[in-house]
């Protein structure tokens, strides 16, 4: 059913900081904002080995829910504890220490700038899978 990720939003009050920050963070600027003039409310990036869809939209077009709910999306990283550290370095806060899983996974989570759980995981299955 599932075949991979198509795309992750993550969404925030400030589209323009969130675009500067994420800029830094993935090396490159969004390939996609719309609209094509004024305020930006939505920006896309591609990454990874998979150029999987990033984007940002502004937190008017959040989805509403009748109960909490969410999920947490982790990040396939080579050295989770240097990217862990740059993530803090460019402004995000820890959530989840750096934390060995077993079986050669380790995990972390931050909080990025504008609220949002970034996930962050080293895993060797991944790792493998892309080698």
């Amino acid at each position: 059913m599932f075949r991979g990720l198509a795309n992750l939003n993550l969404v925030t009050d400030d589209i323009p900081a969130a675009i500067a920050w994420y800029s830094s963070v993935l090396g490159a600027a969004p390939y996609f904002v719309r609209p094509e003039q004024g305020d930006p409310q939505y920006a896309e990036w591609r990454f990874g080995d998979d150029e999987d869809e990033f984007a940002l939209m502004h937190s008017t077009f959040r989805p509403v829910l009748a109960e909490p709910g969410g999920a947490l999306v982790s990040m396939h990283v080579d050295d989770i504890k240097a990217s862990f550290d740059r993530l803090l370095e460019l402004g995000a806060t820890a959530h989840d220490p750096v934390t060995p899983r077993g079986g050669g996974f380790i995990s972390a989570s931050v909080v990025d700038p504008f609220g949002n759980l970034i996930g962050l995981i080293q895993s060797p299955h991944w790792a493998a899978a892309h080698a």
